[in-house]
């Protein structure tokens, strides 16, 4: 199987079963390392940026893995039944998958998927399992994303009626208007990163668009100061927007990689499940 043919993992167990589909692109290059990306809200395993990063890994002989939350792309479930905890969940069961094909993994996050790559590793941190990510790459962290940048923005009269009917339909600048639940809120707030530091002992690099109209530049700039990890570098990118899928955005994020690669490709013995 090819990685362009899906591929799909049963996920949960009961009426919260789902499949999840995914690609998984092996290489026999990658020194016990892999690459997995966690696209952002409303996005899916085939947007400009997951497969211009597809591309180059093949290219250059890394494997890669990238899959669609359940409720997006070609994978089950109702986005009005899912939440950040499950999404993390499947982000998690998916590392899995990829762990034990080629050990460490680089973990790639593109807004939302950024927020979950840091709580990923946060959980991993908290399990002694740390050594399962070899760095991350986040795109336009959108950390906190469902107080900060949604809740917080939201109007008295959409609250309302969020609170009244469960959904809100939030207008987009990018496509049809898009729903908000309760649940998606609420259940969020069980997985802020807050004010507390974030003791990653591990490489992050960030690019962020300084033109970016749903994550503000000085939000990456606060993760920059909440992670206590000394090899921290973030990249301002002064005419970028939300997205960074322009032809030039494409390829720092390649160069990003490529140099996170480099420093972090040395082999280790295989890992334990």
């Amino acid at each position: 199987m090819g990685a362009d043919d899906p591929q799909f993992l049963d996920f949960g167990e009961g009426p919260e079963r789902r499949r999840l589909a995914y690609r998984f692109a092996d290489a026999e290059r990658g020194g016990g390392l892999g690459l997995i990306w966690l696209p952002g809200f409303l996005s899916d395993m085939a947007s400009t940026k997951a497969l211009a990063l597809a591309s180059w890994a093949k290219e250059h002989g890394f494997p890669m893995l990238r899959f669609d939350y359940s409720g997006h792309g070609l994978s089950e479930g109702d986005l009005r039944d899912a939440s950040i905890g499950a999404w993390l969940a499947e982000a998690s069961a998916m590392l899995e998958l990829l762990s034990a094909e080629k050990g460490r993994a680089i973990v790639i996050g593109s807004s939302m998927g950024a927020w979950i790559a840091l709580l990923l590793a946060r959980k991993l941190a908290q399990e002694g399992a740390a050594r399962r990510l070899a760095g991350l790459v986040l795109i336009a962290p959108a950390w906190d994303m469902t107080e900060r940048l949604i809740w917080n923005r939201m109007t008295e009269e959409a609250k309302a009626t969020l609170a009244r009917e469960g959904i809100f339909y939030e207008p987009s600048r990018y496509g049809d208007p898009y729903p908000i639940t309760k649940r998606l809120i609420e259940e969020g707030r069980r997985h802020l990163i807050g004010g507390a530091p974030l003791d990653l002992d591990l490489p992050v690099r960030i690019l962020q668009g300084m033109c970016d109209p749903d994550v503000p530049w000085n939000h990456a700039l606060e993760l920059v100061e909440r992670l206590r990890s000394g090899d921290v570098e973030l990249t301002l990118i002064k005419d970028g927007d939300h997205r960074l899928s322009r032809e030039q955005d494409l390829r720092r994020l390649e160069s990003t990689v490529a140099a996170l690669v480099a420093t972090c490709a040395a082999p280790l013995s295989p890992l334990s499940p």
